[in-house]
């Protein structure tokens, strides 16, 4: 006899209507007047490939707010990540942790009752960028809870390639929380790599948010940066940097400021900033940008990027075995992920304003979860 569950969850629905003007227009201008409700319905079989999945944690990401929430003045999404709305919703979030209930038959390595947390983008296994290794760079790459299905519900199904077994660390709240944190962890530790951080780098990271304080927190306790610097509006978060920051300034502070860098790393989307803060930057200086913003970067220290050789990348991700690495480093205490969580709120009710009330998240916290009980 099939196993049945009963799901509820949280879907997106939008007005798809492309921007006047633009050829191949991003989610920011295609779709427009968003709408998140809380549906249940009875799961049928599960698909090949896949595991279902009770959820324990899920985490609030900051592309969640910026889908959820529309520009004041167009109507348009602000969120400028890959997305694909259908008419009839979109099951959205891709940060959490979760039990297995279901295995699909075809599935290995992978058991009921296992604990896993995701990564958060689907590659095909099959295009040149994956041949090559390079899995986060797939051509044909879904982004869960954007293009495809994600995690905001109560019992969900997920491809199995996307799980990744974390029943080491055990069933406390403090591991299971760290457990959901290892999505964002595994951005900001993909964004110290690409930015080739040191241990003699002097490091400035634009933002403290969760995915900024985790790149603090990463330069400081695995990379072995000399200096780390945050910059920071948010007082509570300026605050909650110092825990592994050398200094945590505001805007101003920093633009006060005469020290010079190695790295400087974008976590923020103020372009604004980046571009006057090149000139900072040292001989081999590393320019790394994570935050997406849909505007363009404006670069008027060409000389400076030049004669300093300094380098500018962008780092999508967290895939190539990262998962692994932050979890050898949480198991032997050397990176308290779960300290960048500030805040639990319970059940999609509560989850569904906290997205639709972006200050709830933002103000007074850094990584907000819900709890699915």
């Amino acid at each position: 006899m099939l196993n049945e569950y009963q799901q509820s969850a949280l879907y997106l629905q939008a007005e798809r209507s492309p921007f006047p003007g633009i050829a191949n227009p991003q989610p920011h201008q295609l779709y427009r007047n968003p709408q998140l409700d809380i549906r249940s319905r009875q799961l049928g079989p599960i698909f090949p490939g896949h595991i279902r999945v009770q959820m324990i944690y899920a985490g609030i990401c900051g592309t969640d707010i910026h889908l959820v929430n529309p520009d004041l003045l167009t109507g348009y999404v602000q969120s400028s990540a890959p997305a694909y709305l259908p008419d009839e919703g979109r099951l959205i979030g891709h940060e959490g942790v979760g039990k297995i209930l279901e295995v699909a038959s075809d599935v290995t390595g992978l058991t009921v009752c296992q604990f896993v947390a995701f990564e958060s983008i689907r590659s095909c296994h099959a295009c040149e960028a994956c041949r090559q290794g390079q899995f986060n760079q797939c051509l044909n790459s879904k982004l869960i809870g954007m293009e495809v299905n994600g995690i905001f519900g109560t019992v969900v199904d997920i491809p199995a390639i996307l799980a990744f077994d974390v029943s080491r660390f055990g069933t406390s709240d403090r591991s299971l929380q760290a457990a959901a944190c290892l999505e964002p962890a595994g951005v900001a530790f993909l964004a110290c790599v690409n930015a080739a951080v040191s241990a003699s780098d002097r490091v400035a990271i634009l933002g403290a948010g969760p995915i900024g304080l985790l790149t603090a927190m990463l330069c400081r306790l695995a990379f072995g940066a000399s200096f780390v610097c945050v910059v920071e509006p948010s007082e509570y978060r300026k605050s909650l940097a110092r825990k592994w920051a050398d200094e945590s300034l505001t805007l101003d502070q920093f633009k006060n400021d005469h020290g010079v860098f190695d790295v400087l790393i974008d976590t923020s989307g103020d372009l604004d900033l980046v571009s006057a803060s090149i000139t900072r930057l040292r001989h081999n200086g590393r320019v790394c940008l994570l935050a997406r913003s849909g505007r363009a970067l404006v670069v008027d220290s060409v000389d400076h990027i030049i004669s300093r050789n300094i380098s500018i990348i962008g780092s999508r991700g967290h895939l190539g075995g990262i998962y692994e690495r932050l979890a050898a480093l949480y198991e032997n205490g050397r990176l308290p992920i779960d300290e960048i969580v500030t805040k639990v709120i319970s059940g999609l009710s509560e989850l569904a304003e906290h997205l639709k009330t972006p200050d709830l998240v933002t103000q007074d916290n850094c990584k907000v979860l819900c709890r699915f009980d």
